[in-house]
């Protein structure tokens, strides 16, 4: 029989149990035994205590007996009770438009449950509205007020990683994997401490602390295979902690010590769009003679820049520095080479000349 690594047999994964009791709870709040709460959940007492120390974590539950001296009923303090949260109709379509943000998790415990608040907010936006919007509940606004994805992955085949990975995240909890970095040709287990999870260009990252090597690094879903989520350890996120610090813009989550002054000529075609969008933090604009614009910019890892220019084709030039330029040449060389074509200048572009001290 194939190991379980630690999670209790069933159709919940170990935090999607954690959720449905706090859901229960919510739901009874004059309490439930725990006999009661163990059989809703398919486990055992002696896990369900286990639970309850997990959920008590976040909430007080309080024991009460019930008449007669029979047995112990658990419940939510009063004053923990979450309480409900009133939205008007336009404010669920407003959230409902970004809902496809989350198709690439479709398949794990996390889009389930976001698969129920987005539920929710179906039914609150096709209730029949009042006043002016009396009647239009038919409208259909939610299938036409939408976020439209970046080329989406799709995980299915990573479920229990994501949902392992976002329960680390969420509980602050050390994650135990195997993963793959770039330019390596085999796995290695490794434990980080994953700080944040972002979603950029709808693939899934986090950003955390590689405990071997003491350092912040990123690291893609992708690359995750035979993830665990520590039950009992915690670790303490830095206060300083800002995910916006390892975030290049458009260009994504790449952070490298070593920094680099970007310069990319637009022709006048490109100029509608760079304009309208901020590529880079750092970014400064200046217009050029035939009517295009000069992008100039200070980023670290130059690998998403190489992939942006060449996405652009004919419409932009790179002017520095030499190391982009030659990269964004190598790879437009070795595309022509598979049609057939050999480009007629093959000279790299000269470095600039520096003047240097004797």
């Amino acid at each position: 029989m194939a190991k379980t690594r630690g999670r209790p047999l069933g159709s919940f994964t170990q935090h999607r149990r954690l959720d449905h009791l706090r859901e229960l709870l919510e739901r009874h709040p004059k309490g439930m035994t725990l006999y009661e709460m163990a059989e809703s959940l398919r486990v055992t007492p002696r896990t369900m205590r286990r639970y309850m120390k997990e959920v008590e974590r976040e909430y007080d539950l309080e024991p009460t007996r019930t008449k007669g001296g029979g047995q112990v009923m658990w419940r939510i303090t009063a004053v923990d009770i979450p309480r409900k949260i009133e939205l008007r109709r336009t404010q669920a379509f407003a959230l409902l438009a970004a809902r496809r943000v989350f198709e690439p998790m479709r398949g794990s415990a996390l889009y389930e449950e976001i698969d129920m608040a987005i539920g929710r907010l179906l039914a609150l936006a096709q209730r029949p509205g009042r006043g002016p919007n009396a009647g239009l509940s038919d409208n259909h606004l939610e299938k036409r007020f939408l976020y439209l994805p970046f080329a989406p992955k799709m995980y299915e085949s990573r479920t229990e990683e994501l949902d392992d990975l976002f329960q680390a995240v969420a509980d602050l909890r050390p994650l135990t994997l195997q993963y793959k970095s770039v330019g390596k040709n085999k796995e290695e287990s490794i434990v980080i401490h994953p700080y944040a999870l972002v979603l950029h260009r709808d693939a899934i990252y986090a950003v955390g602390l590689h405990v071997a090597h003491a350092e912040i690094r990123t690291f893609l879903l992708d690359r995750m295979r035979a993830t665990q989520c520590s039950t009992t350890e915690r670790f303490l996120l830095p206060p300083d902690f800002d995910v916006d610090d390892y975030f290049q813009g458009e260009l994504g989550i790449w952070r490298s010590a070593q920094k680099h002054k970007v310069v990319v000529d637009f022709d006048p075609e490109a100029v509608e769009y760079i304009r309208g969008r901020r590529i880079h933090p750092s970014q400064r604009l200046s217009g050029l003679p035939n009517g295009g614009v000069r992008v100039m910019m200070t980023v670290g890892n130059l690998n998403p820049v190489v992939s942006w220019v060449l996405e652009w084709g004919q419409r932009a030039k790179v002017v520095e520095p030499v190391e982009l330029a030659e990269r964004v040449r190598g790879e437009l060389v070795a595309a022509l080479a598979k049609y057939g074509i050999v480009p007629p200048l093959t000279a790299k572009p000269k470095r600039s000349a520096r003047k240097t001290t004797p």
